[in-house]
């Protein structure tokens, strides 16, 4: 039981982030300035952002679930609010204020942070389920290479 309602928390809380984040880019993606940009020919259609993050977003509050059950510490709840930080901040950085070299700092940021929860937590109750990071850590692969080009190339 213990486990149905920290998922129900990390749910609220992750899907909460994004609507959060969605508001802080005030319409980002469709803006002039965005469509304007040189992009990375990578760049999937937008459609496939919403996708993206509800996977992930899904997955990974699953994993936290079970993390929190099994290893809840005050480092590790600190790490899980500098990572909904980032994961909010980083909308409103890219989008709202065009700041795009900060953005990719976050973005960075927030891919170490992932991929430290990863490694960090292997042992016997999450060598499983940290496999549910997989879609979190692949999508800020590919965004954070979408950063770079933008950094890059305008």
């Amino acid at each position: 039981m213990k486990t149905v309602k920290l998922l129900v928390v990390f749910l609220f809380i992750n899907f909460g982030g994004l609507a959060l984040g969605s508001w802080l880019m005030n319409n980002g993606p469709l803006s002039e300035w965005y469509l304007n940009l040189n992009k990375a020919p990578w760049t999937p259609p937008g459609w496939i952002f919403g996708v993206a993050w509800t996977t992930i977003m899904i997955c990974f509050s699953i994993y936290l679930a079970f993390l929190f059950k099994d290893y809840n510490s005050r480092s590790l709840r600190v790490l899980y609010i500098i990572q909904v930080f980032l994961n909010v901040i980083w909308n409103y950085l890219f989008f709202n204020q065009h700041l795009v070299v900060l953005g990719l700092l976050v973005i960075g940021l927030l891919t170490l942070i992932i991929f430290y929860l990863f490694f960090k937590y292997r042992m016997d109750s999450m060598k499983k389920l940290k496999y549910l990071l997989l879609p979190y850590m692949v999508w800020l692969c590919i965004a954070t290479s979408l950063n770079a080009y933008i950094v890059i190339y305008n």
